[in-house]
């Protein structure tokens, strides 16, 4: 079946939102198998404590943004009215809400989008970090957090356009894109290597990439052949997290759109991977100081995320792939807000028993 007979079939609101749907569960499903998350690849990094975590984002990273400018020179998709590059952005959002994100899924152990894919598989702590996280956002977007956000925001402000592309300032053009990421993918295969990423890692990380460019080229696709405005977007958590829990709690009858389709998508994907292989386990918190990092967490990343324009996938990899200038920046903020938080609070000690004891405790507050 083709977009156009989907749309026809389902009407234009129900075609999108089953696209998201769709695109939702294929990213669950990879990311539940490939244990995708940025949050690990940072500890990692920053710790200087294997490889295995950092080469699985990188493969999804840099598959994502080969895949979306290899579409984009194919002639398949025109990202430029795409939010991300079109509207009015904000560096200091982006910069301060990196940074905030970063901080936040420190605390959490986990970003936004992992703790969807968590929360799938029984875990409580994912569960209700999740749920203070969707709230958070929704009070950065229209309730108490608003006028703070709306005034960092405009602390610092780029115009749409050709200002807030990375390709068009430094005249790359979108084949200057896809060689930029085909440089990520020789880090990204040489970490893997060195990891020995097993099959399931290795195809779960080229399939959350893939996700990505899927959703950026069906939103575009759909936006041409429908009568309604349809935006081009690509996956992220922040706002959809916050219009999900709007949809639950008003009325029947919202309209549908990609997001509302995405976030259950996520979750319908990641259990199925975990009941394929028998991982579904419920899990709860040890103890009082576990959950209350856990919900300062997830403020932070709530109203980060929403500060930021995007999570650390929809900033930090679908934003990154179309070459926003906002996304590399709010990247850039998260990577370097972990790195902080990570050194100040779970650096690991250097005493050995010290070190054991810590490790113990770690892996029991492990979402």
């Amino acid at each position: 079946m083709d977009l156009n007979s989907l749309i026809e079939l389902l009407g234009d609101k129900t075609a999108i939102a089953f696209t998201g749907l769709l695109i939702g569960v294929g990213f669950g499903f990879f990311a539940q198998r490939s244990r995708f998350c940025l949050r690990s690849a940072v500890v990692e990094f920053w710790n200087r404590n294997g490889t295995s975590k950092l080469s699985i984002w990188l493969l999804a990273f840099s598959t994502a943004l080969i895949t979306t400018q290899t579409f984009i020179l194919e002639g398949w998709l025109d990202v430029s009215q795409a939010r991300q590059l079109a509207a009015t952005g904000s560096l200091s959002g982006a910069l301060i809400g990196g940074l905030l994100f970063g901080i936040g899924m420190i605390l959490a152990r986990g970003c936004s989008s992992r703790m969807l894919v968590l929360a799938a598989n029984g875990n409580l702590r994912a569960l209700l970090t999740g749920l203070i996280f969707a709230v958070s956002a929704q009070a950065s977007l229209s309730g108490l957090f608003s006028p703070l956000r709306t005034w960092i925001s405009g602390l610092w402000t780029i115009e749409g356009g050709a200002s807030r592309d990375l390709l068009a300032t430094f005249h790359l053009g979108h084949a200057g894109g896809l060689l930029f990421g085909l440089l990520w993918l020789v880090p990204a295969f040489h970490f893997a290597r060195r990891s020995s990423l097993n099959r399931r890692e290795w195809l779960g990380a080229i399939g959350v990439g893939i996700m990505v460019a899927l959703a950026w080229l069906l939103t575009f696709q759909i936006g041409s052949l429908s009568f309604d405005i349809v935006p081009t977007q690509s996956l992220s958590f922040t706002g959809p997290s916050a219009d999900m829990l709007m949809l639950v709690l008003s009325p029947p009858g919202q309209p549908w759109d990609f997001d509302i389709g995405l976030v259950p998508g996520v979750v319908l994907g990641s259990f199925i991977a975990a009941l394929w292989q028998r991982e579904l386990k419920l899990e709860g918190f040890k103890d009082g100081h576990s959950m209350r990092r856990y919900i300062i967490g997830a403020i932070c990343m709530g109203f980060g995320g929403m500060l930021a324009g995007g999570c650390a996938v929809g900033a930090g990899v679908s934003g990154a792939s179309v070459f926003a200038l906002t996304a590399w920046i709010s990247l850039i903020g998260m990577w370097l807000g972990a790195g902080l938080i990570n050194a100040l609070v779970d650096r690991p000690p250097t005493d050995k028993k010290t070190a054991e004891l810590a490790a113990s405790a770690d892996t029991s507050l492990q979402p």
